[in-house]
């Protein structure tokens, strides 16, 4: 533990982590930082990954921030930053925080205008890596199937005048009257 007193929010690169979190688990709250990633700055860093967050000090915290905004200065391979070789400026970067949904959706952006077939397929709302779609994927309800239900329901008549008009128009041109109308009329003789 160090000689400084316990914070219970310590801010590392505009984020606020509650100071009961360990090292670790404290630093991937940081979006743009994983499990790997926060590893390799408490093994670079020298510092113990059990310590709570609350009990680092503020040269500590500062490294740390350091270390997170320019991995390159602390040797890591270009293949542990998130964006290789970017395309505005050909450096190798890591993108933290907001930086990671604005890049991504410029990115889209550019294929789109580019007209790419990657465009295309984000345009479409498609799979854009060659997955498939055919079972895969579906977006929306069934198009062209009607669920359940008849085509048109029949509506039951509730006096004797409408059920009378209902039965000769159910009853076709080629169709015989029904026996049971026949058979009452014989019984009356």
């Amino acid at each position: 533990m160090s000689s400084q007193e316990y914070r219970h929010i310590v801010r590392i690169v505009g984020n606020d982590i509650p100071g009961e979190r360990k090292l670790l688990v404290g630093l991937t709250q940081i979006k743009g930082i994983g499990h790997n990633f926060a590893t390799a700055i408490a093994t670079t860093l020298k510092i113990n990954t059990n310590s709570n967050i609350g009990h680092l000090t503020d040269a500590n915290v500062q490294e740390i921030e350091k270390l997170i905004t320019n991995p390159s200065e602390a040797n890591f391979p270009s293949w542990f930053l998130n964006r290789q070789r970017d395309i505005e400026t050909g450096k190798d970067l890591h993108l933290l925080t907001s930086d990671i949904p604005f890049t991504l959706r410029n990115d889209i952006e550019r294929e789109r205008i580019t007209a790419s077939w990657r465009g295309y397929r984000h345009l479409s709302g498609l799979k854009v890596r060659g997955q498939r779609t055919r079972t895969s994927g579906r977006k929306g309800g069934a198009v062209g199937v009607a669920k359940g239900g008849l085509a048109a329901p029949v509506k039951k008549a509730s006096s004797g005048a409408p059920a009378a008009e209902a039965a000769p128009a159910a009853a076709t041109a080629d169709a015989p009257a029904p026996a049971a109308e026949a058979a009452p009329a014989e019984k009356k003789e």
